[in-house]
């Protein structure tokens, strides 16, 4: 328990540092929401001068910073401009859509990584082992982004796949098995491409991971004492192999978690991306921040949840 609330005293003050940074360089951006409404000549400087007051961005920036950290525990991150209404509710209507799509595809990636990972560890040196280096490779090289239009564009031309959205029309009459089933079909391709695009970096970590344990004299003193080959890699290898494995997922979770953002700009997928593009183009710097700090809670909760698992599976960080 004392390692637990440590850490996240620890996750607390770096969500915070996060927040006050985050603040400062929104404040240093040119230009704001009304920014636009300057240049048309029939809007007085007064006006817009009105305009900042009333929205208080005429107010010192500890004072800002201040009534905003306010409003993030009453849970309303802000007052978006653009939509004139607290950001909160505007984040809690997409956050369950990012979630869905970035944990399904943290999980098929894991699930496709580790056999794959200790497959290659056992194929070491054979021309499986060769082709395989050569197809992750080449999928490391190609931009999530392109991955993204390569999809879509199939989808478009196959009418196979729906080629934006997150349901169907008809969505409310459908049955509770034709709803699962239709989200499903409309997660298939963003999952595919984030699955693809962190793959390769989760295969080669498991590989590596696997052959250190393979090697070490532990392992080389369990093969020696002739236990069962699938016995070996999953009962004794694969839980030596974990500490470096365990402290990837937290990491790997931020990486799927930004990538996406993209993602679901690109495929039209009714998340956080698309939400947080908007706020850009419309410098609407509340909603900026509480996409930010949104997807920072979620890097930070990762990493911690990954610190906590780690303690518990290696004992000597316990005795430490």
């Amino acid at each position: 328990m004392r390692y637990a609330a440590r850490r996240f005293l620890h996750s607390l003050l770096l969500l915070a540092g996060v927040s006050l940074l985050s603040f400062v360089f929104a404040d240093l951006a040119p230009g704001d929401f009304f920014s636009e409404i300057r240049i048309d000549p029939r809007v007085s400087a007064g006006t817009v001068a009105g305009l900042r007051a009333q929205s208080g961005l005429n107010r010192p920036l500890l004072v800002r910073y201040g009534a905003w950290v306010a409003s993030v525990a009453r849970g309303e991150f802000g007052h978006s401009l653009a939509y004139n209404s607290p950001v909160g509710p505007l984040l809690w209507e997409r956050v369950p859509a990012t979630l869905l799509l970035t944990g399904t595809a943290t999980f098929l990636a894991w699930l496709l990584a580790v056999p794959l990972g200790i497959w290659n560890a056992t194929q070491r040196g054979t021309w499986r082992d060769g082709i395989s280096k050569v197809t992750f490779s080449l999928l490391l090289t190609i931009p999530d982004l392109m991955l993204a239009i390569i999809f879509l564009v199939l989808a478009v031309r196959s009418g196979y796949f729906p080629s934006g959205g997150m349901m169907s029309p008809g969505f409310s009459s459908m049955s509770g098995l034709e709803r699962v089933r239709d989200i499903a079909w409309h997660l298939a391709l963003p999952v595919a491409v984030l699955v693809l695009g962190m793959l390769p970096v989760l295969v080669r970590h498991v590989r590596a991971s696997m052959l250190e344990a393979i090697d070490s004299p532990f392992g080389l003193s369990a093969r020696a004492q002739g236990i069962p080959r699938r016995r070996l890699l999953f009962r004794h290898l694969l839980p030596a192999a974990l500490n470096p494995l365990i402290s990837l997922f937290g990491v790997s979770l931020g990486t799927l978690l930004s990538a996406s953002l993209l993602i679901e700009v690109v495929m039209g997928w009714p998340g956080l991306g698309p939400l947080f593009l908007e706020a850009i183009v419309a410098r609407d710097f509340a909603l900026v921040l509480g996409v930010v700090m949104l997807s920072t809670t979620f890097v930070i909760a990762g990493n911690l949840f990954a610190d906590l698992l780690l303690y518990r599976v290696d004992p000597r960080i316990r005795m430490r």
